[in-house]
């Protein structure tokens, strides 16, 4: 390893300009199992859904209760953990995270009502926006500048990939055998069987290590990257508040992009979840119809393009950039939303129908969160990361319930229209988007512009 570098040298720079080595590569895969892991959670009730109808003999009206618990607990745990993860650091953020999320999925698998249920799947949801906030946090600061976008963009394809391989057990092995508190226990076992992993793979991040002035900590986080340590850094004002939500929302540089990314990404919500959330029962219900199990399968397949527009997309935007690629995905997004109202004639067609879909919302969701990485800067990135998410998570707990009311209203003939109208989330959030500055949050945001004795980056 190289000597010392000398002089308040920017840790963070040391990370960006050097290449990539095996820890590094580590903690992007393991965050990548993360998101996965957060995918199958959040889709785990709608796995287990057609048991706990049978077992309970609930409506569905009560059973959306339970499907949207997660999503409204997610909605807190992104802006409340996510600020937790700039205080009390990402690591630590992600530990307790997964502690919520395993006894969460543990006591559902136990649960004997609605009520019941609805409280536990809120507690897992709130571990799952904290942990969204905190992983692409530590995503995006322990990757170097080159391989940044790419990252991240694998990442978000864990979502997707957890749902697969999570459909592919619960139909093929976990219902069967266990029934559908299987499905939750499974999640909980293999939740807390990644918090060892955490504990002893990830550092902390030197952004965040920087950010406490902690020179200790920052070069324990340069030595496990394999990254000369530094000798000094910057002197802070350590009496400084800690980062919170209005530091975001107060600064006049920063306000702008918060909003936009807030919104940009609720409105996409919108459209992404009508999808995630209806499509099987729209096939289901379209002529000639077919039965749930075969339905069913278009999720699945809509998760499959999800995963290879988020992964693939992460290519584009390292040689495209941002923001016009992003642009993009969003419209093509919108189209292929009202391709789906048009309705297939075969089982095929629907499956086709939906890889697309995924393939290119989700790439879309994919920009939103590199966009998150390079909008906010390094003292509030978490705490910007989890307001964001969690005004996202209105879109998406608001998805269902706005779709279910145009078709009470329109009729469920008329998928055309409502097609159309959910689409036109993504066709805001493509306006709100274009309006995001180019320049970066470390680079919009100067000295004076931050709480006082705040390090830049």
């Amino acid at each position: 390893m190289a000597g010392p570098t000398s002089g308040g040298a920017n840790p963070i720079n040391v990370i960006n300009d050097g290449a990539m080595n095996w820890r590094q590569w580590a903690v992007v895969v393991l965050m990548v199992l993360l998101n996965a892991l957060d995918g199958f959670d959040v889709l785990s009730s709608a796995f287990a859904a057609p048991g706990i109808t049978a077992d309970w003999g609930i409506p569905r009206s009560e059973l959306g209760i339970v499907l949207s618990a997660e999503l409204v607990g997610m909605g807190f745990g992104s802006v409340l953990l996510g600020g937790a993860a700039d205080k009390f650091g990402r690591k630590n953020t992600m530990i307790a995270c997964l502690v919520l999320m395993a006894i969460g999925m543990w006591m559902a698998g136990h649960a004997n009502g609605v009520g019941d249920m609805f409280v536990y799947r809120f507690i897992t949801g709130i571990g799952i926006g904290g942990m969204l906030a905190a992983t692409n946090a530590v995503t995006a600061e322990s990757t170097n500048n080159k391989w940044r976008k790419a990252a991240i963009a694998v990442y978000v394809a864990g979502y997707p990939l957890g749902a697969i391989l999570g459909g592919i057990a619960a139909s093929e092995w976990l219902l069967d055998t266990y029934g559908w508190r299987g499905v939750f226990d499974f999640g909980a076992i293999v939740t807390a069987a990644l918090i060892p992993v955490v504990f002893l793979v990830v550092p902390e991040t030197a952004a965040y290590q920087a950010a406490k002035n902690n020179l200790a900590g920052v070069n324990r986080t340069l030595h496990a990257f394999g990254k000369p340590p530094i000798e000094n850094l910057p002197a802070v004002d350590t009496s400084a508040a800690k980062p919170k939500v209005t530091d975001i929302l107060s600064n006049p540089k920063l306000r702008p992009v918060t909003l936009l990314l807030a919104f940009g990404y609720m409105f996409h919500t919108v459209t992404f979840y009508y999808i995630l959330k209806f499509a099987v029962q729209i096939v289901a219900d379209y002529p000639p119809g077919y039965p749930p199990s075969d339905a069913a399968t278009v999720l699945t397949w809509a998760n499959v393009g999800g995963f290879f527009g988020s992964a693939l997309f992460g290519f584009v935007m390292a040689r495209l950039g941002i923001k016009w690629p992003t642009a993009l995905m969003l419209l093509i997004g919108s189209v292929a939303v009202i391709s789906f109202g048009l309705g297939r004639d075969t089982l095929d067609g629907w499956q086709w129908a939906t890889i697309l879909t995924g393939f290119f919302t989700n790439a879309a969701i994919s920009g939103y969160y590199a966009a998150f990485a390079r909008g906010f800067p390094a003292y509030a990135r978490a705490t910007g990361t989890g307001f964001v998410l969690g005004v996202g998570r209105l879109g998406a707990a608001g998805s269902p319930l706005i779709a279910g009311a145009l078709f009470a209203l329109l009729g469920n003939d008329e998928l055309l229209v409502v097609s159309t109208i959910m689409a036109m989330g993504s066709v805001i959030s493509l306006i709100l988007f274009l309006m995001l500055p180019e320049r970066e949050g470390d680079e919009l945001v100067g000295a004076a512009d931050l709480p006082a004795g705040t390090p830049l980056d």
